[in-house]
């Protein structure tokens, strides 16, 4: 089970700007093989980091003026805000180590 949320262009202000603390948002597709790799990891940091960070996910087939807003050129991309503010990021498919430390380095 994940606590990760699904957001779109029509809520990601509200659901991500608006939030008070961090939010990571992974930025993926269906047909993202990296992006497959990574989910599962992003949904155990979900459960982890619940209640220190909210976590979200973002389809860029379905949502491609927030991608393009915050030039999201490959996925899967994960952007980490802090009080709404875009704060980090990860390009690429990446181990649950380095996803883990950066949640740990912002939450």
């Amino acid at each position: 089970m994940s606590n990760a949320v699904a957001v779109s262009d029509i809520d990601f202000e509200m659901e991500i700007e608006k939030h008070t603390g961090l939010a990571v948002v992974d930025f993926w597709a269906t047909w993202c093989g990296p992006c497959r790799m990574v989910a599962p990891i992003i949904d155990q940091l979900a459960v982890e980091y619940h209640g220190k960070a909210k976590v979200a996910k973002l389809d860029v087939d379905t949502n491609q003026r927030t991608a393009s807003r915050f030039n999201v050129r490959s996925i899967p991309t994960i952007l980490f805000f802090k009080d709404g503010k875009l704060i980090d990021q990860i390009i690429g498919a990446v181990p649950k180590p380095q996803l883990e430390m950066k949640f740990k380095q912002h939450a």
